[in-house]
C-alpha cells in the first residue's frame, strides 16, 4: 500500500496538508505555496501530484459548478494526512531547536 510519505519529496506532504485546510484547485494550492516559498510551482509539478494523490484514493474532486475543479480529502486522505504528520513531526520534531536558527 502507497502512502503519501513513500512518494518523491515533499510535495504530496505539503498538497495533502493544504488540501486537509480546504478544498482546493490546482492553481489554488500553487499560490499558496507561491506565497510560502516565493516561486509558484508550474502546473506541470502540481497536476502529477494532484494526479498520484487522487489515483491512491487520498483525494477526489468535488462537484462544484464552473470549469475549475476543486480537491477534497476522502477518508483514506484523512487518515494518510494523520498517519503522515505523525511521522514528519518523529522525524523533525527534535530538529526544532537546530532550524530555529535559520528562521
Amino acid at each position: 500500500m502507497k502512502n503519501c510519505c513513500d512518494m518523491r519529496g515533499f510535495l504530496s506532504f505539503i498538497v495533502l496538508r493544504l488540501i486537509s485546510k480546504k478544498d482546493m484547485s490546482g492553481e489554488d494550492i500553487s499560490e499558496e505555496i507561491e506565497k510560502r516559498r516565493g516561486t509558484k510551482p508550474s502546473p506541470g509539478t502540481i497536476y502529477p501530484v494532484l494526479k498520484s494523490l487522487s489515483r491512491n484514493g487520498f483525494i477526489e474532486e468535488t462537484k462544484e459548478e464552473g470549469k475549475e475543479k476543486k480537491y477534497r480529502l476522502t477518508k483514506k486522505g484523512k487518515e494518510e494526512i494523520k498517519a503522515a504528520t505523525r511521522k514528519f513531526c518523529g522525524i523533525f520534531y527534535d530538529m526544532k531547536d537546530e532550524f530555529g536558527k535559520f528562521c
